[in-house]
């Protein structure tokens, strides 16, 4: 099996830099400006004053450590994660590896009711709480959609959001736990470094992407290449990051972010998050909008169905740069 190298590589660069913060509660022609203004700079921001109840949170919060703190041989009933259910160590299908265990499921509610039974004691607990949190992301992403689309001025501003919210939408939700010694499916602990690669560094493939941890850091983008910028960790706040089909829509004017988490886990204490994948049905048609396309800016990418795109991705290392698979030809390409 192919691996990925269990610590950051040394002669990065890691450097504080002030990441947009974004009151959704202000004037909301501000609000839009500033989303806009943060997917074409960095394609991440933090909002604050996002109307998510902190019940909501707390409860799933609660039931996932819960779930965590089990043995091994517990958590592993509820696996393995082909792709949903329980995972530790291995991400996706290719290879890669990481310094994490997790739990994944679609959005479906009967869905997650059912592998709420081999989760969870109190399997209904479980699912009521994934369930809650998971409506009260799709409506926060649906409304950050709503600003993008005001902000881009493009004629209909719910282009976005409509892929969201239709009853067939793919997107998925991802519970991450970093323990500070993660056992593996062997039994066997890896402790040989303080600050280890939870998750190696990738672009998301959806629309958008909602992040919620705890209060233990981890979390980084890559604004450029070789330099990484760390995250601050902030409960109260969810960090957005523009995902590959954004970056597509918006033809290249929003920039889809790599990022990764290092598992900074203490003895005291682990790290955990939650992130939600804002994702259209697998038949939705991902192109530029007319109003991104000018003659000197044609479109960068050939259309796509979600679909297309998903299978590619699952071919793929964590780490590729899916999106030059769909990179549009050029004129100069066409002859020669």
């Amino acid at each position: 099996m192919v691996a990925a190298s269990p610590n950051p590589i040394h002669n990065e660069k890691i450097e504080a830099i002030e990441l947009p913060i974004i009151d959704l509660s202000a004037e909301r022609s501000q609000v839009r400006n500033l989303i806009v203004k943060a997917c074409e700079d960095y394609g991440f921001f933090k909002v604050i004053n996002h109307g998510v109840p902190q019940d909501i949170v707390a409860k799933l919060e609660e039931q996932s450590l819960s779930f965590f703190a089990k043995t091994m041989a517990e958590k592993q009933r509820a696996g393995p994660a082909i792709p949903f259910g329980y995972g530790c160590k291995t991400i996706g299908f290719t290879g890669d590896m990481g310094e994490v265990e997790y739990l994944l499921f679609d959005t479906n509610p009967i869905s997650i009711a059912q592998r709420s039974k081999t989760i969870s004691n109190e399997p209904t607990k479980f699912s009521s709480a994934v369930s809650g949190y998971i409506e009260a992301m799709k409506d926060l992403a649906c409304e950050i959609l709503d600003l993008i689309g005001e902000g881009l001025w493009v004629p209909d501003t719910s282009v976005f959001s409509r892929m969201i919210r239709d009853v067939e939408n793919d997107s998925f939700f991802r519970l991450n736990h970093y323990p500070h010694h993660l056992k593996d499916c062997t039994n066997n602990i890896n402790s040989s470094c303080s600050s280890k690669v939870g998750f190696g560094e990738h672009n998301d493939p959806q629309i958008l992407t909602l992040l919620r941890s705890n209060d233990v850091g981890g979390l980084q983008i890559s604004p450029q290449d070789g330099l990484w910028v760390p995250a601050p960790s902030d409960p109260t706040a969810f960090w957005v990051n523009v995902g590959d089909l954004l970056q597509v829509m918006t033809n290249g004017r929003f920039v889809s972010v790599r990022h990764r988490a290092l598992n900074n886990s203490s003895n005291s204490k682990s790290r955990m998050s939650m992130a939600y994948f804002a994702t259209p049905p697998l038949n939705a048609c991902i192109n530029a909008l007319p109003e991104m396309v000018t003659p000197e800016k044609p479109p960068l990418y050939k259309p796509f169905t979600w679909g297309e795109y998903k299978n590619t991705l699952y071919s793929l290392r964590l780490g590729d740069i899916r999106l030059n698979h769909f990179r549009a030809s050029t004129n100069d390409e066409l002859a020669s």
